[in-house]
């Protein structure tokens, strides 16, 4: 089963402007999620520690104005799916795939690859260009000062 990316969630400004982001509960303080329906009925859920820590983070990106997608570490992504995360094109994505840098598998014709894998990957690339952002400055720096 594969998870459905086509949408980041995002609060609008309006969202963000009329209300103040929720307080961070101290170690001693829970979170509660109250649920309320349209016949007027209301449900509460106390949420364990994690679970608190996990909706925590989410609104702390929400509110600074960043996008969220939630998906299960065990998600499978189509190349399309895998694009959106790693901020590249779908032809870039299968280009590494057959190139055996990011792992998948077919279903029928279809990739798949678990989204774990597109998260390592992604690590794996940020940092290579890091070390390529620094080697370019540091030629720059070699040809501006020092006349190579």
């Amino acid at each position: 089963m594969t998870a459905n990316l086509l949408e980041y969630v995002m609060l609008p400004e309006a969202a963000r402007a009329g209300a103040p982001a929720p307080p961070a509960p101290s170690d001693d303080e829970r979170i509660e999620v109250v649920v309320r329906r349209g016949d007027g009925t209301a449900e509460a859920l106390t949420l364990p520690p994690e679970a608190a820590r996990a909706v925590r983070a989410v609104l702390d990106r929400l509110y600074a104005g960043g996008k969220v997608a939630v998906l299960g570490e065990d998600a499978e992504l189509t190349p399309n799916e895998a694009a959106q995360v790693l901020g590249m094109s779908r032809p870039l994505v299968v280009r590494r795939m057959d190139a055996g840098d990011l792992p998948f598998r077919h279903v029928g014709s279809h990739r798949r690859c678990r989204l774990s894998d597109v998260l390592a990957f992604k690590v794996k690339a940020d940092d290579q260009q890091r070390v390529l952002d620094a080697l370019a400055a540091d030629t720059e720096d070699l040809m501006e000062n020092h006349g190579l």
